[in-house]
C-alpha cells in the first residue's frame, strides 16, 4: 500500500487519494486542513500495523510543488556561489596586497622592503634567528618594480657613499687574546729544509687511542668519515719516535685560493692538484677560517661547537705523511734535500665572509670588524701565498643565484631580489660605512642575492692592508676560459713549482672545465637587459677603483 508524502494519511487502494485532502485540488489550504496541521501526530498505517520504522515513500506532488523544491534548491546554490566568490575575492586581495610575483599581476607589486636598522648596539647580541628582526618598513616607502630611473636614483645614493677607507691593522697582541688556544698550538717558526710550513708536534696519546676520534669535521659529516677511517688505519706508521717519545708531523698551508665564489676557483683546483708538488686538504673547502672555528656549519643552523685548530691541522695529515717521507729519505738526511711539496687549501669564503665576527668580537668602530680573517692567517703565516680568482661581478652574481636558488627560479624572479637587495644595501649606506655594510651579517644574511660577493676591491684592500702585493695573485675567470695553458703558467710561476713534462702539462691544461652552470639552469637563458644594466651601475665604482689597485683596465670588464 502507497502513502501520499504530502498528507501523510492512509490511502485507499485504488490511489484516487479521496482522503487527501491536499490533492483535492489547487484551492487547498495547508493552514485550514485538520491534517496537514497535525501531521506531525498522525503516524503511519501499513495494513492496520502503527508503522515504527522509516518507509520508502513514493512522492507524488503537482508542478507547484515541484518548483517549490527546485526553488528552494537553487537558493541554497545561489547563496553557495555568492559565499564562494566572496572568499575568492578576499584570498586574491592578499594576494595582490602582499606582493605579486614573476609578473603574473597587469599591475607593480606594492610590496615594500624594509630599511636597515641605525642602531649597531641591538645587534651585537643578536641570536641568528633574529638576523633579519632590524629589517623594519622603510619610511621612503619605496616600491620595487621594473623601472630602471627609479632603481637608478638608489644607486646614485650608494655611489655617492663610496669612500675607501684604510682600516687600522690590529696588533699581535690584540690577536693573542682573541685566539689564546689557536697561539699556543701553531709556532713561531717552521721546519727550515721545507718549503711548506710545517713542525713536529709531540703526540700523547698510546696505541689504542684514536686520534682522530674528536674531530669535528668526522663527527659532523658522513662524506669525510671514509677519508679518516683511511687517516686512522695510517697515522701510526707516520709517527716520528725521539727519545722514547711520540712526535707527529703538523703542516700548515702554503698557498690558499681565497676566492672568489662562482669564479672558477674549483677548476682551478682541480688542475692544480694535478701537479706532483702540490698537495691539497684532505677537504676541498673546509672554511675553517671564516666559519667552522666558530661553530657555523650552516648560519641558518645556528651555532654549534667551535672547531678547534687542531681540527683543521688534522685535515693536512696525508700531505704532511708524503712531506714528512721526503724529511726521512736518505737524500734529505745525506745531501740537505729540501722538501719541495707545497700544500693548498681553497676555501673560496676565505677572502670575503667575515660574517661571524659579531658575535665573538667586541670594541667594533661603527659597526665595522675589529679583526678580520686575513689578520689570523698573516699572524701565524707572514709568507704565506694568495691566489684570487675573479670574474665579472654581474655574472658571477646570476650564476651565483641560479646556483644557490632552490625553487621559481626566473630571470624575472633574479630581477626582484636584485632590486630588494639594492634597496636593502642603500638603507644600510645611509648609516654606516661602506666596510661596515660589506662585512655586516644582518644585512648579508637579509639580502636575496649575495651582491656583497662582487665587491672585490673592498676585500682586496683589506687584504693588501696586512699582505704584500707580491703575494697575492689576482686571475681573471675570462682569461683563465679562454687560454688555461696562459692562467696555470702563471700559477706555477707565482708558486715557484718544479717544471713539468709535456705529458704532465697537457693532462693539466687539456682536462675539461670543472663545475660548469648545470643544464637546467642553461635553459633559463641570460638576465633580463634592464637586470644587467642596473648591475652594471652598481659595480662600476667598484671595478673602477679595482683596476686602478691592479693598474689593469681588464678589471673594468667593458667588453663582457
Amino acid at each position: 500500500m502507497r502513502y501520499c508524502i504530502n498528507c501523510c494519511i492512509h490511502l485507499l487502494p485504488n490511489d484516487l487519494h479521496r482522503q487527501c485532502f491536499r490533492c483535492r485540488g489547487p484551492n487547498h489550504n495547508n493552514q485550514k486542513c485538520p491534517v496537514c496541521k497535525e501531521e506531525s501526530k498522525i503516524p503511519l498505517y501499513t495494513d492496520s500495523k502503527q508503522m515504527k520504522l522509516l518507509a520508502v515513500l513514493e512522492v507524488r506532488t503537482d508542478h507547484n510543488e515541484s518548483w517549490n523544491g527546485v526553488f528552494c534548491l537553487r537558493k541554497g546554490k545561489l547563496c553557495s556561489l555568492i559565499f564562494g566568490l566572496i572568499i575568492m575575492t578576499l584570498v586574491m586581495a592578499s594576494y595582490i596586497l602582499t606582493g605579486a610575483k614573476h609578473g603574473l599581476l597587469l599591475i607593480p607589486s606594492p610590496f615594500h622592503y624594509g630599511a636597515f636598522t641605525s642602531n649597531p648596539s641591538l645587534m651585537d647580541n643578536e641570536s641568528l634567528s633574529d638576523m633579519k628582526d632590524h629589517y623594519q618598513p622603510s619610511k621612503m616607502n619605496i616600491s620595487y618594480v621594473k623601472d630602471y630611473p627609479s632603481i637608478k636614483l638608489i644607486i646614485d645614493t650608494i655611489t655617492s657613499k663610496i669612500e675607501f677607507i684604510t682600516r687600522q691593522r690590529p696588533d699581535s697582541e690584540e690577536l693573542r687574546k682573541q685566539e689564546p688556544h689557536m697561539f699556543s698550538v701553531i709556532p713561531n717558526k717552521f721546519l727550515p729544509n721545507s718549503k711548506n710550513p710545517c713542525w713536529y708536534e709531540e703526540y700523547r696519546g698510546n696505541t689504542t687511542t684514536d686520534p682522530y676520534a674528536t674531530n669535528s669535521y668526522a663527527l659532523y659529516s658522513k662524506r669525510f668519515r671514509t677519508i679518516f677511517d683511511y687517516l686512522r688505519k695510517v697515522f701510526w706508521n707516520h709517527l716520528y719516535h725521539y727519545k722514547d717519545k711520540h712526535y707527529r708531523l703538523r703542516c700548515l698551508p702554503h698557498f690558499y685560493i681565497i676566492g672568489q665564489p662562482k669564479c672558477g676557483t674549483t677548476d682551478l683546483y682541480d688542475r692544480l692538484r694535478l701537479h706532483p708538488d702540490v698537495r691539497f686538504s684532505a677537504i676541498k673547502e673546509p672554511h675553517w677560517w671564516t666559519r667552522k672555528r666558530f661553530g657555523i656549519i650552516r648560519l641558518r643552523d645556528g651555532f654549534h661547537d667551535r672547531y678547534p685548530v687542531e681540527d683543521y691541522l688534522d685535515l693536512f695529515d696525508l700531505a704532511a705523511h708524503q712531506i714528512q717521507g721526503v724529511l726521512q729519505s736518505e737524500a734529505a738526511k745525506e745531501h740537505g734535500k729540501m722538501n719541495n711539496i707545497v700544500i693548498g687549501e681553497a676555501s673560496a669564503s676565505t677572502m670575503w665572509d667575515n660574517n661571524a665576527w659579531i658575535f665573538f668580537y667586541d670594541n667594533s668602530t661603527e659597526g665595522e670588524p675589529p679583526f678580520l680573517i686575513q689578520d689570523f692567517i698573516h699572524a701565524f703565516q707572514p709568507n704565506a701565498k694568495l691566489i684570487i680568482m675573479l670574474r665579472d661581478p654581474v655574472e658571477r652574481l646570476y650564476s651565483d643565484y641560479l646556483y644557490f636558488a632552490s625553487a621559481n627560479k626566473s630571470v624575472e624572479d633574479f630581477h626582484e631580489k636584485v632590486a630588494e637587495s639594492l634597496q636593502l644595501f642603500e638603507n644600510c649606506m645611509l648609516d654606516y660605512s661602506l666596510r661596515a655594510c660589506v662585512y655586516n651579517n644582518t644585512l648579508n644574511n637579509a639580502m636575496p642575492v649575495r651582491l656583497q660577493v662582487g665587491l672585490y676591491v673592498v676585500y682586496l684592500l683589506d687584504w693588501l692592508t696586512v699582505f704584500n702585493k707580491d703575494q697575492i695573485l689576482v686571475l681573471r675567470l675570462e682569461d683563465h676560459a679562454s687560454n688555461v695553458k696562459y692562467t696555470m703558467h702563471m700559477v706555477f710561476q707565482f708558486l715557484d713549482l718544479g717544471p713539468l713534462s709535456e705529458k704532465q702539462e697537457a693532462l693539466i691544461t687539456k682536462s675539461p672545465a670543472s663545475n660548469t652552470r648545470r643544464p637546467e639552469d642553461r635553459s633559463l637563458g641570460p638576465m633580463l637587459p634592464t637586470t644587467k644594466a642596473i648591475l652594471r651601475d652598481f659595480y662600476r665604482p667598484f671595478n673602477t677603483k679595482l683596476a686602478q689597485v691592479l693598474f689593469d683596465d681588464a678589471f673594468l670588464w667593458k667588453r663582457t
